[in-house]
Order: C-alpha cells, then sequence, then structure tokens
C-alpha cells in the first residue's frame, strides 16, 4: 500500500482569497512581461523627454540671445556709422573720442561687452574700460597672521596663458570674418575662461565698412547650470521608478522563484512528495502558471510512484502464486510412485510455468508502456482503415471453429484520430482476444465504428460485442484492474494474465479517450454478451 503523499507548501491564503480573481488585461500576452516593460519605458520614457525638453531649451536660450544681441548691435552700428561718430573725408574713420561714449553703461546693459574695431581689427573702444563700474570678484578671506601664501601651479599659470591666446585668436577670427561683411554669431569662450554668446557685425557708412562691433553676453555659463539643476527632478523621478521596478521585480519574481526552488529542493531531498504554493498558484501571471504546472507536475509524479509501488506489490503477490506451486509440485515429484501420477504433476508444472512465462512478459510490456507512449510521437491515423487492417489479419489466419470477425464502419470511409498506431492497434487487439476468448465456437465478435454527436469531446467510438456469458454487473469496473481474470471453463490455464485490459485502458487515457464494459440484453433483459466502449477525440480538422 503506498504511503500517503508529503507536501511541500507555504502558508495557506487568508480567507477571502479563494474567491475567482477579475483577469487583468494582457499586454503583449503576458502580465508580467507587460509590467516590467511599461516601468522600463517610463523610466526612459521621463530621461527622454526631460533631456530633449532641456536640449530646445538651451538651443532657444542660445538662438534667442543671439538674435538680441545682433538687434541691439545693429542698432548700435547704426548709430555709430551716423556722421556725428566718424571723422574723414572721403575716407571716413570712427571718431576715437565719440564712438566710446555709445559703450557706456546706459547703452550697454549689464552682463554684457561691448567691443569696436576699425578696418584693420584694432580695438578702438571697449565697454569694459569706459564702465563705471568695477569688474572682478571678491577677495577671499584674509588668512592669520604668519600664513604662507598658497603656493601657484606653474603648469596651471600656463595652461591659463593657453587659454587666454586661445580666446583672442578666436576673437580675431570671429572680427576679421565680421570684416568682410557678413553678420557672426558664435559660442566661444572669453579671456577670462567663460562661455560667452558672442555676436559680430560690420559697422556701415553707406556702403563702406567702418569696422566691427562685438558684442558678448557671458551668462552662458548660468544657463546651463540652471538647465542641469533643472535635469535633477527628472534623474530624481526616473530613478525612483528603477527602484520601485526593481523591489516590484524582487517581490514578484525573484522571491517566489526562491521559493518555488525551496519547495523543488524539498521534494528533491525526498522530505515531500509533491508542491503545493496556493498564494502562488493563485496568481494569473507567468509565475502562477509555473506554480502551477510544478504542482501538477509533482502530483503526477507522487501518482506514478505510488502506481509504481501498487504494481511491484500486485507483480510480486501474482510471480508468487505460480512460484509457490512449482516449489509445492518439485517437492512433491520424489514422492510420486506411480507414471500417471509423475505425468499430471508433471503437467502443473508446465503450466505454472506457462503461467510464469506469461506473466513475466506481460508485466515487461507494461512497464514499457509509458516509455513507448513518450518515444511514440501522436500524428493522424484513420481509425478506419487501422480497424480493417486489424480485422483482416484475424480473417486471415482464423481457423476452424473459432469465432469470426466482422468489421462495420457507420461513418464513411474515413475517421481520423491523432494517436499511436501500435499502441492503439494494441488496444483492440486485446479487446478483440478478449472477445474471443468468452465467444462461443463458431461465433462472431463484432467490431462497430460510429460516431456520437452527443458527446462533443469524444465522439468516435469503437464497440467489440461478443456472444458471451457478459460480465457480472459487480465486475465491470474490475475487469480493467491489474491481474483480474474470470475465464469461462476450458481454457487453458495461465493462458492469460489479467493484464490486458488493464493495459488497453492506460493507453486509451494516455490518447485523451474512455474505455468502459457493460452488457448487452435482448427485450427479456436476457443477457447476451459483453460490451466493450473505446471513445476517442477526432483529429482537430474533423471535428465538428
Amino acid at each position: 500500500m503506498a504511503s500517503d503523499t508529503a507536501i511541500a507548501k507555504a502558508d495557506p491564503l487568508p480567507s477571502g482569497d479563494d474567491e475567482p480573481r477579475r483577469p487583468l488585461k494582457r499586454f503583449g500576452g503576458s502580465r508580467l512581461g507587460g509590467l516590467i516593460l511599461a516601468l522600463n519605458l517610463l523610466s526612459l520614457l521621463i530621461l527622454f523627454v526631460g533631456a530633449l525638453l532641456l536640449n530646445e531649451w538651451k538651443r532657444g536660450l542660445i538662438e534667442a540671445r543671439q538674435e538680441t544681441l545682433v538687434a541691439q548691435a545693429e542698432l548700435l552700428a547704426n548709430v555709430l556709422a551716423d556722421k556725428e561718430y566718424t571723422v574723414g573725408v572721403p575716407t571716413p574713420q570712427f571718431n576715437v573720442e565719440k564712438a566710446p561714449l555709445l559703450l557706456r553703461d546706459n547703452f550697454i546693459p549689464a552682463g554684457q561687452r561691448a567691443r569696436l574695431f576699425d578696418i584693420d581689427g584694432l580695438l578702438v573702444a571697449d565697454s569694459y574700460a569706459v564702465t563705471e563700474v568695477i569688474p572682478g570678484q571678491p577677495l577671499p578671506p584674509a588668512r592669520p597672521a604668519g600664513t604662507p601664501a598658497p603656493a601657484v601651479d606653474p603648469a596651471l599659470e600656463a595652461r591659463s596663458g593657453a587659454d587666454v591666446e586661445r580666446a583672442r585668436a578666436a576673437l580675431a577670427a570671429e572680427v576679421e570674418a565680421a570684416l568682410d561683411g557678413q553678420v557672426q554669431s558664435t559660442v566661444r569662450r572669453s579671456e577670462s575662461g567663460d562661455r560667452v554668446v558672442s555676436v559680430s557685425i560690420p559697422v556701415r557708412h553707406v556702403q563702406q565698412v567702418l569696422g566691427v562691433l562685438t558684442l558678448e553676453a557671458g551668462d552662458v555659463d548660468e544657463t546651463l547650470d540652471a538647465q542641469r539643476r533643472a535635469l535633477m527632478p527628472f534623474a530624481l523621478v526616473a530613478l525612483a521608478v528603477n527602484l520601485l521596478g526593481s523591489l516590484l521585480l524582487h517581490l514578484f519574481v525573484a522571491r517566489p522563484v526562491m521559493r518555488l526552488s525551496a519547495a523543488a529542493d524539498e521534494v528533491r531531498l525526498q522530505r515531500a512528495r509533491a508542491i503545493s504554493l496556493p498564494d502562488l498558484e493563485g496568481r494569473k501571471d507567468e509565475i502562477g502558471d509555473l506554480a502551477r504546472s510544478l504542482e501538477t507536475m509533482t502530483e503526477t509524479l507522487s501518482d506514478r510512484m505510488d502506481a509504481i509501488e501498487r504494481f511491484a506489490a500486485d507483480v510480486s503477490h501474482e510471480i508468487k502464486n505460480p512460484l509457490t506451486s512449482i516449489r509445492s509440485a518439485l517437492e512433491t515429484l520424489p514422492l510420486v510412485r506411480t507414471e500417471a501420477q509423475r505425468e499430471k504433476l508433471t503437467g502443473l508444472l508446465q503450466q505454472d510455468v506457462r503461467r510464469l512465462d506469461r506473466l513475466i512478459t506481460d508485466i515487461s510490456n507494461a512497464s514499457r508502456l509509458d516509455a513507448e507512449l513518450a518515444r511514440d510521437r501522436p500524428r493522424t491515423l484513420d481509425l478506419t482503415t487501422l480497424l480493417s487492417e486489424i480485422v483482416g489479419v484475424y480473417e486471415a489466419g482464423r481457423k476452424a471453429g473459432e469465432p469470426r470477425i466482422a468489421f462495420e464502419a457507420s461513418t464513411g470511409d474515413h475517421t481520423l484520430v491523432v494517436g499511436r498506431d501500435g499502441p492503439l492497434g494494441q488496444v483492440f487487439r486485446n479487446l478483440i482476444d478478449n472477445a474471443r476468448s468468452f465467444s462461443p465456437p463458431d461465433g462472431v465478435v463484432r467490431v462497430t465504428l460510429s460516431r456520437d454527436p452527443a458527446d462533443p469531446d469524444r465522439p468516435a467510438r469503437v464497440h467489440i460485442d461478443d456472444d458471451g456469458p457478459g460480465i457480472p454487473p459487480d465486475n465491470l469496473e474490475t475487469v480493467f484492474q491489474r491481474f483480474y481474470t474470470s475465464r469461462p471453463k476450458g481454457t487453458a490455464f495461465g493462458a492469460n494474465s489479467g493484464l490486458g485490459l488493464s493495459i488497453a485502458r492506460q493507453i486509451v487515457e494516455a490518447h485523451g479517450g474512455r474505455i468502459r464494459a457493460e452488457n448487452r440484453a435482448d427485450a427479456g433483459g436476457a443477457i447476451t454478451g459483453a460490451r466493450f466502449e473505446v471513445a476517442l477525440p477526432l483529429a482537430a480538422g474533423r471535428r465538428g
């Protein structure tokens, strides 16, 4: 007798969780995949939108600043081109006394720098030189008395000097390009190392270029810093979303998988026979599918182990009977005195040996059945052709006095099912052999193929009828148990192992079908024979 099944399980669900849950809308066929994808896309979308907006702000601010500087420079250039601020006929030049007056504070806003260059690119006026505001940075706090002055890094001085030269060269190139008559708008480094938006436009007197007016706005770095600070909320929100996504993945994926792994280890270490995690099995995502699949798999394996234990016990019991008989006969054989008794005892030994041989053969076939079903891939079979061929073989080899096999198909020429022709053929041969063993001499075993429209799941019906004594009503289900035999008088002892119908049921159920036994009766209620019915599902293209 198999032992009770131990189960590796988690804490049961609280009351109320057994209620049917409302199905969630799937995203791409996977709820869990949709959740992961949505969270990652959300975080990426936040960063992308933030970066896009900040880039647009940066570009828009710089372009707006350049447009403003161009407008201011054109206004100042028009004023500087007036004869009041120029001298010399016929070749006019800037009035070095009056022109710088336009670059004072009341014309140049704070934070901007204006410089005026002549036709040769030489500096005529600089707003920093005529302003009343003293530029520079606040001095650092005074050091205590006796504190040595900090050392100046020569490399830093050299690098600063190189930066100044590069800034002056960039300014000179901008002025030289503007002297050719084209307005120049650039973003460059000033001599102090700050990023500035610079505009240089030529100053014209009629058609002659008098020089170049350069306006600079040095608040670009402040604008960029403000943009970086504006990016921080987006980055923090994206980080929070990613952290939340990681937490959800841990709670809903990592931890359940770890629990399933621990439960599987319990089964592997034989502390349990099956997995049962109700809180995971109730989930409507892939983790729930996995938990239910593992539970079903382990329960199937546990049932298989119990069946193997019962099968081993039944085999042991059935083999012991002929072995006991053989041992008893061998022990009695030396005591036999007459030849007739010796022949009778020898006949019993031969019967027991044949019975033992039959048992071992059928037990071997039954034990290999699962492996054969797993190796042989199912395919579409024509049940009509299969049955007609089996019946034809029986009819071709029928001897005088043996029952005749009659086949009738009321479903037409073809009835297609999905299965394995070898095992299904074994089912029908076992049923026909069983019917022949109970049929009277020269009787008829009728094999009928029909279709039952009332059963859409298993509409194909195969009936095997005999004209024998029938089956006791209490044994209509017992006949499918292993090693059950109830043979008519005159049947050779040991010719049947009692495994044929059990193997037939196992094969039929492996094909999604059903097999059952019943008695046929006449109008007066008298039993006229037994009937075995096999119901099988049709192939997908033949349903309906």
